[in-house]
């Protein structure tokens, strides 16, 4: 199957399977417009079909056939689309990932400092939330005694409270063991 570029410049030769009915996206390699290509039918009259060009198309095309016309000696230059930096260049780097290349050296004895402040985190506050809620039932346990003799009416709510945690112990023992 031979298609050809909406722009007239250029032909390409593909398989006749590569381009289903429903149609498929192609690109020119040498003026870089897309379409949707159809499959070509095979034609049975040598008339031409009729080309619907874009009035953009079409006014670059004429552009094109009148600069030939007119400069016989020089070639056109090809115009090419800048996509952007290369996807190793320093720029692109540092602005998408944020690495830069052309730093020099940080001598690791000296202590870095980058005005960030370093925080606890979530886990460790929630580990040291635990460890102090433990000591301080502890320290209560040991000192019951002491505290319910200063202050009489804490006496039920210890019992309760130990008694809570004793049940506890025992849901967490049994269903492990």
């Amino acid at each position: 199957m031979i298609i050809t570029c909406n722009c007239g410049e250029k032909k390409f030769t593909l398989p006749d399977n590569s381009i289903p009915v429903s149609g498929r996206m192609v690109q020119c390699g040498y003026c870089g417009l897309k379409w949707k290509q159809f499959p070509v039918k095979a034609e049975t009259s040598k008339i031409p079909p009729k080309k619907v060009e874009d009035p953009i198309i079409k006014k670059e095309a004429s552009i094109k056939k009148t600069a030939k016309t007119k400069i016989t000696k020089n070639k056109i230059k090809k115009v090419t689309k800048k996509t952007g930096p290369s996807l190793y260049s320093p720029e692109y780097l540092a602005k998408k990932h944020g690495i830069k290349l052309n730093e020099k050296k940080i001598d690791q004895k000296k202590p870095i400092s980058s005005g960030k402040q370093i925080s606890f985190g979530f886990y460790n506050s929630l580990l040291l939330f635990i460890v102090s809620i433990i000591v301080i039932l502890r320290i209560l346990y040991f000192a019951q005694e002491v505290v319910i003799f200063n202050f009489p009416f804490t006496q039920l709510y210890l019992e309760h409270l130990f008694e809570t945690i004793n049940n506890i112990k025992d849901i967490v023992n049994n269903f492990f063991y």
